[in-house]
């Protein structure tokens, strides 16, 4: 039977890479990818030369037949998505779960998170925080879930584009403007900025910047350290 690697990729600055998952990528009979042109530029830069697959949340379903016929035939395969760790808010659940149940044997290779990244700068540690990914779009639909996260005891983390970050720091404002945030903008790379303080002072300070741009991060203050 095949293996199957799970292989968390920099979030930003390659050197965050870990030693581990280098052994790995070098030693896979093939490197799957969430973008081909997003994984080749890593492996290009640590000149690693592998042949590629893409597998990517528009098409998981073939990707993974695919993945799972070089398992099949006793290959070792890496999944990489496009940066942090697989299945996190990123395509490669399916992908192990199909493998498991063919058989094959599934192995982790931890490393970057930008989820675990922004709750250990971000000084707001609690005894338990909950991840919830990319919000919705509709903004009826983010207003309802962000209200529902709000009520909780716990912290939460939420990612969010460039495009909809305001809109969503304003929808938490809206409901308590007094709640303790963390914003982690293009974490470990050049421009690395962490925006902290009540939801008003946050959405106060990304108005004042205008055009917003980079890979956002947002921890929201459950109500026990509301």
């Amino acid at each position: 039977m095949g293996i199957l690697f799970l292989v968390a990729t920099p979030i930003g600055n390659l050197g965050d890479i870990t030693l581990r998952a280098l052994e790995t990528l070098k030693g896979s009979d093939a490197i799957a990818c969430e973008d081909t042109r997003h994984t080749l530029k890593l492996l290009n830069h640590f000149e690693i030369r592998k042949s590629l697959l893409s597998y990517h949340a528009n098409d998981e379903a073939r990707g993974a037949e695919r993945i799972l016929g070089l398992l099949a035939q006793g290959k070792t395969v890496s999944y990489c998505s496009d940066a942090g760790t697989p299945g996190l808010s990123d395509p490669g659940s399916l992908l192990a779960r199909r493998a498991r149940e063919a058989g094959h044997e599934v192995s982790p290779i931890p490393g970057p998170s930008a989820f675990a990244a922004l709750v250990s700068a971000s000084g707001m540690g609690g005894r338990s925080f909950l991840f919830d990914g990319f919000p919705s779009p509709k903004s009826g639909r983010r207003r309802t879930r962000v209200t529902e996260l709000m009520s909780r005891e716990e912290s939460f983390v939420l990612y969010e584009s460039p495009h909809r970050v305001v809109a969503l720091i304003e929808e938490i404002a809206l409901i308590d403007p007094s709640r303790r945030l963390c914003v982690g903008r293009e974490m470990t790379k050049i421009h690395e900025e962490f925006i902290v303080g009540t939801a008003s002072e946050v959405l106060e300070s990304l108005n004042a910047k205008g055009e917003t741009r980079g890979e956002f991060a947002v921890l929201v203050a459950g109500s026990e350290l509301a």
